[in-house]
């Protein structure tokens, strides 16, 4: 058996991640919501979720052999790769990257709506007061940071990248894995 090899794990993590999310809803998500929020606030969220997703599922992937032996993680990263690979052309040719926008478009939509279509122009003591009576994790991080981190990491859950990046963390070296895909996600 071969070591393992940091920079063969970062290449393929780096391949893999490319082909994995472009059209992802995801990407679309953070789209609309750089369109409708400050752009600073959307990339660090979805930035940050993107790279705790990354860590978590190579953790997954780099404990997996512990639990299957490193002969059938081989055989079955391979068959993830092959089903992803049909995945994605499945879904090129039959369109699904406008569902997927609509889709987003329609979550972001129905959210504004059931926060009454409020905007910038409320007054300040009314945002003060809201500051105060704001749960924990908010009075620390923006709710725009927090909505877009919250998007992109529950987006995330089960998707073929995050799915991928446990298949590549369990044949491949972790650390190289990690790297590659949180170097595409910047």
């Amino acid at each position: 058996m071969s070591t393992l090899s940091v920079a063969q794990g970062f290449t393929k993590s780096l391949a893999m991640t490319v082909l994995s999310e472009i059209g992802d809803k995801t990407f679309f998500a953070a789209a609309i919501l750089a369109m409708r929020h400050p752009r600073r606030l959307v990339l660090s969220g979805c930035l940050g979720a993107l790279i705790v997703m990354t860590i978590l599922s190579a953790v997954v992937g780099w404990a997996a052999p512990n639990l299957v032996s490193r002969k059938w993680t081989h055989h079955i990263t391979t068959l993830l790769f092959l089903g992803f690979g049909v995945w994605s052309l499945w879904d090129a040719f039959h369109d699904r990257e406008s569902e997927e926008l609509a889709e987003v478009e329609a979550e972001l939509d129905a959210d504004i709506t059931a926060n009454g279509g409020a905007t910038k122009e409320k007054n300040k003591d009314s945002d003060e007061l809201k500051k105060q009576r704001r749960p924990l994790l908010t009075q620390f991080f923006s709710p725009i940071f927090l909505k877009a981190f919250s998007i992109t990491f529950f987006g995330e859950w089960g998707d073929k990248s995050q799915l991928a990046t446990i298949g590549l963390a369990a044949d491949e070296n972790p650390l190289g894995v990690v790297l590659g895909g949180i170097l595409k996600k910047m």
